[in-house]
């Protein structure tokens, strides 16, 4: 579960957001005092990204900006209806990594939030990812793109292994199709989302001729898929 704070004092708003995002296992807790979240951020070193909305009481996101930045390196997504360039810039050049007018889909966050983590994490000396589950273990080998199932190498192409690869990065959460298109460099963007499906199909086969006891994909209806 991915952990997001957000300091919005739209509440509504606030909680479209946090619900759209708990599909995508990530946790949002919103707060719609600046100085609450300043606070909290100080306090639990848990959270992966801020969402600061500009026009906040207290004090104004612009000017959070640099108080954050003095405690956190946490990224930084704007959320504001303030849509003039100086605001644009100046939450840039404060520290934010990214700036995303209202109105906007939900479905748009997501994908910057994704984008930014994916780049915190490529920044960040790699580690083994060993996944323990009750009946199975996998094994990804981020230098030789290679991932082992119960100590079997799998033999998988290019697609085959970012998806399997990000199932078991999200350890159990669900992916959405559109997440996969996403986030794997060998699955073109206007791929359509039955081709995903396929993918999961071969995977699937593949790890059946080394345990067929179960099925270790499961599908998510209307979503996508994940580990079991």
């Amino acid at each position: 579960m991915i952990k997001v704070l957000m300091i919005e004092d739209d509440l509504e708003l606030a909680q479209i957001i946090t619900d759209y995002l708990a599909s995508f296992d990530i946790e949002v807790t919103n707060t719609d005092s600046p100085y609450t979240g300043l606070s909290m951020l100080s306090v639990n070193k848990d959270y992966k990204l801020l969402i600061l909305d500009l026009t906040l009481p207290e004090i104004d996101g612009l000017e959070l900006i640099p108080k954050i930045r003095e405690k956190s390196e946490i990224p930084i997504i704007i959320s504001s209806a303030r849509d003039d360039i100086l605001d644009k810039v100046m939450g840039l050049e404060r520290g934010a990594d990214d700036y995303l007018p209202k109105p906007y889909n939900p479905r748009e966050l997501q994908a910057r939030i994704k984008t930014i983590l994916k780049r915190v994490e490529t920044n960040t000396p790699e580690v083994k990812s060993d996944i323990k589950q009750a009946n199975t273990t996998f094994e990804i080998k981020e230098d030789d793109m290679q991932i082992n199932f119960k100590d079997n190498a799998l033999t998988l192409t290019l697609a085959e292994y970012d998806i399997l690869k990000l199932l078991i990065q999200r350890n159990g959460g669900v992916v959405s199709r559109e997440d996969f298109i996403y986030a794997s460099d060998h699955i073109e963007d206007d791929s359509s989302l039955k081709n995903i499906d396929v993918i999961i199909s071969r995977i699937r086969t593949k790890l059946a001729k080394i345990d067929d006891s179960q099925t270790y994909i499961k599908s998510v209806r209307g979503i996508g898929y994940k580990l079991v």
